[in-house]
């Protein structure tokens, strides 16, 4: 899990477990739609996932962290809300779309793949969230969610919770690279795992200004990577305040700029780096995670597919039918 990721959604959810039942997931089957054919780097990653979750923050004793794949009725509830939403509605989203053209699919998009915002209408409403952290990229999905839901509840009756977003302070971290986004895919990402010596280098690596092509030259801070991030990690608003004026003013190289970013961002992360050690020593706590969150999981939707299925007259219950017939 990189910084985008805890910028984008991840910070709010440790906000959050405070004050509401929150539930977590790690979306396995959704990542197998691009990667169905090493179905072995996905599980190997479930572990990591979690690992990420705890180091950020998230306290599994308020916050339940569900794997995907071990929750059925999730399957099951994307395959009712497939014929809530047309074909070219899913294609149309924004967020599939621009990942289709990420990742070069052309003509030959998963069908999966395509339909992975259906899939997130079930992860949210298998939980009956009424509020979703999200980063700016994701709301198309929040309210294909919402779509559905409102056509369902047309349909049906009032059965499913209809969620409201939450976006983060900064809602899209760039990457190294000033790519609009930071991916995974683009490898242009600092992860929350990293080493002090590989947020080092990555740093240093960092796109700038393009236009400066000495520290005497006066530069452009707004859009500049760097300082996004020392907005985002830098709490020290007076140091940051001053890197500005000076790089504005050519009166700072990039190479301080970078030095202290490199050191803020090592702070912000040292926290994480020991908390993910400490549950790395035990790894039997890992699996009573998983297996604690896939039970609650479980309960939990399968009390909302049985609402579903009673909504849609498919609640087959044929001895309490036949009870009634007897009468």
């Amino acid at each position: 899990m990189h910084l985008g990721h805890f910028v984008g959604s991840l910070a709010n959810r440790v906000k959050l477990q405070d004050e509401y039942d929150q539930y977590i997931l790690i979306a396995d089957v959704q990542a197998l739609t691009d990667s169905y054919e090493n179905p072995t780097k996905v599980a190997d990653s479930v572990r990591d996932l979690v690992l990420d979750y705890i180091a950020a923050g998230i306290d599994p004793s308020k916050s339940t962290i569900v794997l995907q794949s071990q929750v059925p009725a999730i399957a099951e509830l994307t395959i009712f809300y497939l014929n809530m939403v047309s074909l070219n509605r899913v294609l149309r989203n924004p967020t599939v779309k621009a990942e289709i053209e990420q990742k070069g699919f052309g003509d030959s998009v998963p069908a999966g793949f395509a339909m992975y915002p259906v899939s997130q209408a079930a992860d949210i409403t298998a939980f009956e969230a009424n509020l979703v952290p999200v980063g700016e990229d994701q709301l198309p999905m929040i309210e294909q969610t919402r779509e559905i839901v409102r056509k369902f509840n047309g349909l049906y009756g009032q059965t499913l919770v209809e969620p409201d977003s939450l976006i983060s302070e900064f809602p899209r971290l760039v990457g190294l690279d000033g790519k609009a986004k930071m991916s995974k895919s683009l490898g242009n990402c600092i992860y929350l795992s990293d080493s002090v010596e590989e947020v080092d280098r990555k740093v240093k690596s960092m796109y700038t200004d393009p236009t400066r092509l000495k520290p005497t030259d006066l530069g452009h801070v707004e859009g500049n990577p760097v300082f996004v991030y020392h907005d985002a990690f830098n709490p020290n608003r007076q140091e940051v305040e001053d890197l500005k004026n000076r790089y504005r003013h050519g009166q700072v190289g990039d190479v301080e700029v970078k030095q202290k970013l490199v050191a803020a961002v090592n702070n912000f992360l040292e926290p994480m780096r020991k908390r993910r050690a400490e549950l790395e020593a035990n790894p039997d706590k890992i699996d009573e995670i998983l297996r604690n969150g896939i039970e609650k999981g479980r309960t939990v939707s399968n009390e909302v597919l049985m609402k579903v299925k009673k909504a849609m007259k498919i609640d087959y219950d044929f001895m309490e039918y036949k009870s009634k017939e007897s009468r």
